[in-house]
């Protein structure tokens, strides 16, 4: 396999030094509005779920299990040209209601309200 593939690959994942700076660095180029909520996310991110490791996936902060599975993530409105900001849960999150939960979930602004019930999703999604 090319060294490039395998340094695209292992970017973020468990033992890599390189992922906390790509996400910093994606949230760095965003939109005034949607690096402020990007920054709380990552920051809310950090404390409620530790074990999670940052990485980019698909060009977006993402937030990776031991096994390197990205398990939520944040996906700006300008880059996808949206009027609303997206934090989002991949299927490797525990969030799972019956038969149909949401997955996704849009956000313009953040409060304590909103920040609460990020850390709520953010905890259960690893547990």
């Amino acid at each position: 396999m090319r060294a490039a593939v395998r340094e695209r690959r292992a970017r973020g994942r468990p033992g890599t030094s390189n992922g906390e700076a790509d996400v910093r660095a994606k949230i760095a180029g965003m939109a005034p509005s949607d690096r402020a909520l990007a920054e709380r996310i990552h920051a809310l991110v950090k404390v409620h779920a530790p074990m999670l490791t940052p990485r980019t996936w698909y060009g977006m902060p993402a937030y990776a299990n031991a096994d390197g599975h990205v398990v939520c993530f944040f996906r700006d409105a300008r880059k996808f040209k949206t009027r609303y900001a997206t934090l989002g849960f991949s299927d490797e999150a525990k969030l799972d209601e019956g038969r149909m939960w949401p997955t996704d979930f849009a956000l313009t602004e953040m409060t304590a309200a909103e920040e609460a019930r990020i850390a709520a999703l953010v905890q259960r999604a690893v547990r």
